[in-house]
């Protein structure tokens, strides 16, 4: 089949989506209102609440929640066949992160911008939110982990994508000194950020970096010494103010990644490239199976509980009007739901033949190994369709993936000091409270040495438990969406709306969650991952108190409703 089908059909439901299903939350589950004060004018104090240009949130929003997961997920998850990947791409894009991420900022947003954690003490119980915020420990610890282990591999396997990726930081720290110290418009600098970013891609092929010659003389693989390198990075990067390195990043970021859309769709029309991959992949009995795996293997792309915090933690304080939301939420998932797409075009129709991708998808190791890969030689080819190199069209997807991860393992080491703090001020901890170098340091060690777990999952039988981290990563992060999703369930209840548009993907979720947890429980234990195992274990006692926690609220909301004395906001 033409892949060109996939880019139709996927890209003319999610316009159905928005068109439609979007308008029914807007106004009959949120009931959105035009004439609502919303925090960025309440509590307007030009440094966190500032009313903003819904098209400029709009581009915030997308690349805050954009990391490397929506590409990584999907690229795995081909390995269960194209279908099931792009029906719950759509179906989790437009039913699912459609009404968390809109929910999550329309719920924040009459709150008083509130995080949603703060949200969920208020809104279920005050044990949610010290639920929340163990989850969140965990969903941290996993996405830095996994970040840092996706650059590792790509550094790696294309020395060429070093000098462009590491050239952004001092091209993104000069734009930051431009429109904060210069006070200048950022646009015209970010553009010319993107193209010489570009530029140094060709040189970086013709100066590739490895790092070898220090790996055998500190006695380490190539690949765990970038692990360490990067984890150093993140130790400084995350102590910089925000304005300096991480907001002019995601400038670049985020039309680096309209243009990589842009050029892979362009790509498959062009070369009118054909899926080889099979619809279903009729996978060995005894190994992972699509039902329940791929709806934690695809979160970012489908629905992921990340974007939440980002929905209540920045965006909820920004937007304008609160009609905005239904702009910014929505549209911003499908945006995600766009990549993931991009991501499963390369890895199902940009491999080569029908062999070629039963070769690089012989087994889930393999898969999950070789994602990232499959997704870069899949882009080199769509863009040879163009008549662009495709050893420098690899080098550019590797330098999207690479830059996207370098951000989030930014935010993500930032966010887990924040939390770090928090849980030692609960635990009465309070040497640690104030202390960021010791809470850096700790926020960086402790994903590191979840990172150096060896697993033998990598591509070749060596390397790091990547398939088992991703998989705890995904049900951490569909663990956070329910709660997220319980949250906006109970609200839309207090308001005497019908919540059933955030119970369904509640309900989905909780149960693939949970399936999943207990079947990686048994593998851990049969190949006795003793520290996978713990975690899954910790998982699944958060998992089991939040369906608690939720059943309870939603019966207690339940019997509000019954006694008649709903409640606005």
């Amino acid at each position: 089949m033409p892949a060109f089908y996939l880019i139709v059909i996927t890209l003319g439901a999610f316009y159905l989506g928005y068109r439609f299903y979007s308008r029914y939350l807007a106004e009959r589950v949120y009931a959105l209102d035009p004439n609502f004060k919303t925090p960025s004018h309440e509590f307007s104090d030009g440094v966190d609440f500032v009313p903003t240009n819904k098209h400029i949130l709009l581009g915030h929003h997308f690349t805050a929640v954009a990391g490397a997961a929506p590409i990584v997920g999907p690229a795995i998850a081909v390995y269960w066949g194209w279908l099931p990947a792009i029906a719950w791409v759509i179906l989790g894009t437009i039913f699912g992160a459609g009404v968390h991420d809109f929910g999550a900022i329309v719920t924040s947003a009459r709150n008083r911008g509130q995080n949603i954690g703060t949200l969920s003490g208020k809104v279920i119980s005050a044990r949610a939110s010290t639920l929340f915020l163990l989850i969140i420990f965990f969903l941290l610890t996993l996405v830095n982990a996994v970040f840092g282990v996706v650059m590792a591999i790509l550094f790696e396997a294309h020395p060429g994508s070093v000098i462009p990726a590491v050239i952004v930081i001092p091209i993104a720290m000069c734009i930051g000194q431009w429109v904060y110290r210069m006070k200048g418009a950022v646009l015209i600098p970010s553009i010319i950020g993107l193209i010489l970013l570009y530029a140094a891609i060709p040189i970086g092929q013709m100066y590739p970096i490895h790092v070898d010659g220090l790996a055998h003389l500190v006695g380490l693989s190539v690949r765990t010494t970038w692990v360490i390198l990067i984890f150093a990075y993140t130790w400084f990067a995350s102590r910089l103010p925000v304005w300096l390195l991480l907001q002019p990043r995601d400038y670049i970021n985020g039309q680096q990644l309209l243009v990589a859309l842009a050029v892979i769709f362009a790509g498959v029309i062009v070369g009118w490239d054909q899926i080889t991959a099979p619809a279903v992949n009729h996978v060995a009995e005894g190994t992972r199976q699509w039902f329940p795996y791929l709806f934690i293997t695809i979160a970012c792309g489908a629905i992921s509980g990340f974007h939440s915090l980002v929905a209540s933690g920045t965006t909820s304080k920004q937007i304008d009007k609160e009609t905005d939301a239904r702009y910014i939420g929505y549209c911003g998932a499908l945006g995600e739901g766009s990549l993931a797409l991009a991501a499963i075009l390369a890895c199902t129709a940009g491999l080569g033949s029908a062999a070629d991708w039963n070769t690089a998808y012989s087994s889930f190791g393999a898969a999950s190994g070789g994602a990232l890969g499959h997704f870069v030689n899949g882009v080199g080819h769509f863009l040879a369709n163009l008549g662009i190199d495709a050893q420098l069209g690899a080098s550019f997807a590797v330098v999207v993936v690479v830059t996207f991860a370098g951000t989030t393992m930014d935010t993500g080491v930032r966010l887990q000091r924040y939390i770090l703090e928090e849980i030692a001020e609960l635990a009465g901890f309070r040497a640690l409270v104030g202390k960021t170098t010791i809470l850096t340091t700790l926020a960086v060690l402790i994903p590191l040495a979840l990172a150096l777990v060896p697993g033998g999952n990598g591509a070749g039988g060596k390397g790091f438990a990547f398939g088992q981290l991703w998989t705890l990563f995904g049900t951490t992060n569909q663990l956070t969406a329910g709660l997220a999703l319980s949250v906006i369930s109970v609200w839309v209840m207090s308001r005497n709306r019908n919540p059933l548009a955030a119970i369904v993907p509640l309900t989905f979720l909780l149960f693939m969650t949970s399936w999943a947890l207990v079947l990686n429980l048994v593998s851990f234990l049969k190949e006795g991952s003793w520290m996978l195992l713990i975690m899954d274990a910790g998982i699944a006692v958060l998992t089991a108190w939040l369906i608690v926690e939720a059943v309870t609220a939603l019966n207690r909301q339940r019997g509000e409703r019954r006694a008649e004395v709903p409640s606005e906001a």
